[in-house]
């Protein structure tokens, strides 16, 4: 492995797996440890939500497998991490706030279920990561997408402490939105992506394990940058 760059605490061709349900905090967790480390940031859900925009702008069935791949492999999806939130584009076209709405967030977990689009998804995801270090979050990213990872974390919270944090995110759920609503919401998502046959959302075997209930996001992050600095050391 190569040596720390100067003004690093890990080597510059590091890579970092971090996986969780919805609302964990493994986004914001991701982006910081990629920014105070100088790595690559890549939200591999932001793949599949655009990928679901798409089919539902085009009428797409998100049941279509084979139509969703071709939708796929037929347009051109740029991923941009240069700024805080990854600036998604789709054909030349910036979806960054599409994909943040509740129709995505109902629907995504059905088009990330096929396994297809999954295998489509993890050649490209791996491809970034072949460029340099980089810090990539989802829900396979550790046990599938990137299983020899430098370093493999699963940050995880109770349903309802991440419904009162997807309420705080404005646009991501409905205005009549309760905390039971987007509790069950998060509960069939969890189930959906846990159960499904390839890829299921799961801890890898060599991951720390995480909750972030009672943690603040600085908090969550000083977590796992301990790990990972005592790891490298």
């Amino acid at each position: 492995m190569n040596e720390p760059l100067p003004g690093r605490s890990v080597p510059a061709d590091t890579v970092i797996a971090i996986d969780g349900p919805a609302g964990s905090g493994k986004s914001t967790t991701a982006r910081a440890l990629a920014e105070r480390f100088g790595l690559l940031y890549v939200d591999s859900g932001a793949m599949y939500r655009a990928l679901t925009w798409a089919a539902l702008d085009r009428g797409v069935s998100v049941q279509d497998a084979d139509s969703l791949l071709e939708l796929f492999e037929s347009s051109d999806l740029e991923l941009d991490p240069a700024r805080r939130e990854t600036r998604v584009v789709w054909d030349g076209r910036d979806i960054s706030d599409q994909i943040r709405t509740p129709a995505i967030e109902s629907n995504v977990s059905a088009v990330a279920a096929h396994p297809v689009i999954r295998s489509a998804m993890v050649d490209r995801q791996r491809a970034y990561a072949r460029r340099r270090g980089v810090v990539m979050e989802g829900r396979d990213i550790g046990t599938v997408v990137l299983p020899d990872a430098s370093h493999k974390f699963f940050i995880t919270a109770s349903a309802e402490v991440r419904a009162r944090r997807r309420l705080a995110q404005q646009g991501e759920v409905p205005s009549e939105a309760t905390l039971e609503s987007v509790a069950a919401d998060i509960a069939r998502r969890d189930h959906i992506d846990s159960s499904r046959a390839v890829a299921p959302l799961r801890p890898a075997a060599d991951a720390i394990q995480i909750n972030t209930d009672s943690l603040n996001a600085e908090q969550v992050t000083d977590a796992v940058m301990t790990h990972i600095r005592g790891q490298v050391r």
